[in-house]
């Protein structure tokens, strides 16, 4: 089995989720008393996040690809970065380390394509709907990207930082997901990406008449594949 380098602390609320779906599925997969072999540099999101909001994502860059080079030492095979954000600096992270990073839009495209989906709906904080660094890769896979408007992405990326990082599940706010995720069915969308690693803890199947597609789960059991290879 290889080890598992986890970028996390993006927020915790989701490493967490992380390190049970990783050993849940290392259980499921050999039996026994096993778990999985794992490394967690978790970082300060304090800091992350004021770079997120100046712009200044080549320092959280060189913060991010720091750890990923601090795991490769500690003995990591692979590396996971426990966020949709910040892989807008994957690339770069990638290239200062010699082991491979596990990209989560191209896990997440994979189940999509997998599910006969060709246009999808995409929920995340408003860098990773907004901006090209995640959608290009859904796209380059002939995926139809929808977003919200708007006003709802305020919404969504709102109740990203100021509740679900900080461990505040609501009903008032899932409510409104479920109305906006019902908005882009209605445009046209024949699945959601829960595309934030929080997501997952407000919304569940049920909240939803297409398939979600939780970035945290399909992430942390791609890791497990590749440990298991």
């Amino acid at each position: 089995m290889k080890t598992i380098g986890l970028i996390g602390g993006m927020s915790w609320e989701s490493s967490s989720e992380y390190y049970r779906i990783l050993n849940e599925e290392v259980k499921q997969r050999l039996g026994g008393l096993h778990s999985a072999k794992c490394i967690l540099y978790s970082v300060d999101f304090e800091e992350i996040e004021n770079c997120q909001r100046n712009g200044e994502w080549g320092k959280a860059g060189e913060i991010l690809t720091d750890a990923a080079r601090s795991l490769e030492l500690a003995g990591a095979d692979l590396i996971v970065i426990c966020t949709n954000t910040m892989h807008k600096v994957a690339n770069e992270i990638q290239s200062g380390i010699r082991i491979p990073l596990l990209h989560i839009a191209d896990v997440t495209a994979k189940q999509v394509l997998l599910n006969g989906i060709n246009t999808i709906g995409l929920l995340g904080t408003r860098y990773t709907m907004e901006q090209d660094f995640y959608k290009s890769l859904l796209e380059a896979q002939g995926i139809k990207v929808l977003v919200p408007k708007e006003t709802d992405r305020v919404i969504v990326n709102t109740v990203i930082y100021n509740e679900l990082c900080q461990g505040q599940i609501i009903d008032e706010s899932r409510a409104r997901y479920k109305r906006i995720i019902q908005d882009l069915i209605r445009e046209g969308a024949a699945g959601i990406i829960l595309g934030c690693t929080e997501i997952g803890l407000l919304v569940k199947a049920e909240d939803s008449s297409v398939p979600l597609f939780d970035t945290t789960l399909l992430h942390a059991k791609g890791a497990v594949n590749l440990a298991l290879e």
